[in-house]
């Protein structure tokens, strides 16, 4: 609804004025600044002075679906490795609601206490639906985000599987580029699917929860047999006595399995996030690990294996990509899955089919 004419606008009563417009020169200064992407060299700068945007930066290229950018993120990538430095990498899993967020919490504050670096890389599980995800794991580390010396990183878990990220192994090589000595790998948390992580860490840290039913089914090959140390979290309050119990458990449990190549004896601790009992031992453990696995070998051998294991999953990856990224190969897809949405062609059989045609366009 219109003001009559006959009163006056609020510009008027206010005496106010509009104000001065942007010279073209300005506008045009402002949109570069806006466009401008960090050229190679200077985030590689960046990365390497310990600059956080700069890693944050070249994180984001690297999780990039962009062709255009892949070029760029892999010489970022080439250049960075070899300034990687002497970093523990450690991997931290566990149900949803064990606490994996406050634990982190508390355990950097005392790798923090030790005067650290600290990176964490959160993995946030996407939706199937929405494919979005929340990432809100820096609100849950409100003092740890607060410390220059900590860069966390949530990056949503998209189509991987294994509780990590696509990209988690590039941006680990980021993280030790720019210094940091501890990297945190913080999984999804969805059970016994979380195990590619164990092939991009140091150490597998497992948390598990005391009176949830979890204690037997957590008495299986899988998830606990990877795990390098069981960690009953939430040991405070009225759970003291559950967490003890379960402590019990899984440690005669460990009896059953296996001893570990490397010679190494899983063992079973309790802790407490909010009253950070138990974090020094956690510590101390971890530390004398990577002292035993160092003086035997078995750390440097372990990462040349980690290596040689990413290798052979980026040639598949890249096969994949580019057998779907094929046009042709887009056309016959859409026809053999009609075929077999119509039950003319069994999957197995269609899938063969598909491979055929793509060999024959390749020759």
């Amino acid at each position: 609804m219109k003001s009559p004419k006959n009163k006056p606008t609020l510009k008027q009563l206010r005496n106010l004025t509009d104000p001065p417009s942007l010279s073209e020169g300005a506008r045009q200064k402002v949109r570069s600044l806006r466009k401008k992407t960090p050229s190679t060299q200077e985030l590689i700068k960046g990365i390497l002075e310990g600059n956080k945007t700069a890693l944050a930066q070249a994180i984001t290229l690297v999780e990039s679906t962009n062709p255009d950018h892949s070029q760029q993120a892999n010489d970022i990538i080439d250049q960075c490795l070899s300034h990687s430095t002497q970093s523990i990498r450690i991997g931290i899993t566990g149900v949803p609601g064990v606490g994996k967020s406050s634990f982190i919490e508390s355990f950097g504050g005392h790798l923090i206490s030790l005067g650290k670096k600290l990176a964490v890389l959160a993995v946030d599980p996407s939706s199937s639906i929405s494919k979005g995800s929340i990432l809100g794991d820096k609100t849950r580390m409100q003092e740890l985000v607060k410390n220059p010396d900590v860069f966390i990183r949530p990056s949503p878990s998209g189509t991987s599987i294994g509780g990590v990220a696509r990209k988690t192994r590039e941006s680990i090589i980021l993280c030790e580029a720019a210094s940091y000595e501890v990297i945190l790998i913080e999984t999804v948390g969805v059970g016994q699917s979380e195990t590619a992580v164990h092939g991009m860490v140091d150490f597998f840290l497992l948390l598990q929860l005391a009176g949830a039913g979890d204690e037997l089914q957590g008495i299986k090959r899988g998830i606990v047999e990877m795990a390098d140390a069981i960690v009953i979290n939430k040991a405070d309050g009225d759970n003291i006595k559950r967490a003890q119990l379960a402590k019990g458990e899984y440690q005669r449990a460990l009896h059953l399995y296996p001893p570990k190549e490397n010679g190494w004896v899983p063992q079973v601790l309790d802790c407490s996030s909010i009253e950070s009992r138990g974090i020094k031992e956690i510590w101390e453990l971890l530390d004398r690990y990577f002292t035993e696995t160092r003086r035997s070998g078995h750390f440097q051998e372990n990462r040349r294996v980690q290596n040689r294991y990413w290798f052979l999953q980026t040639v598949e990856d890249l096969l994949k990509l580019r057998f779907y990224g094929d046009r042709k190969v887009q056309k016959q897809l859409k026809k053999w899955e009609g075929r077999v949405m119509d039950h003319e062609i069994s999957p197995f059989r269609a899938a063969a089919k598909l491979l055929e045609f793509q060999q024959k366009e390749l020759k």
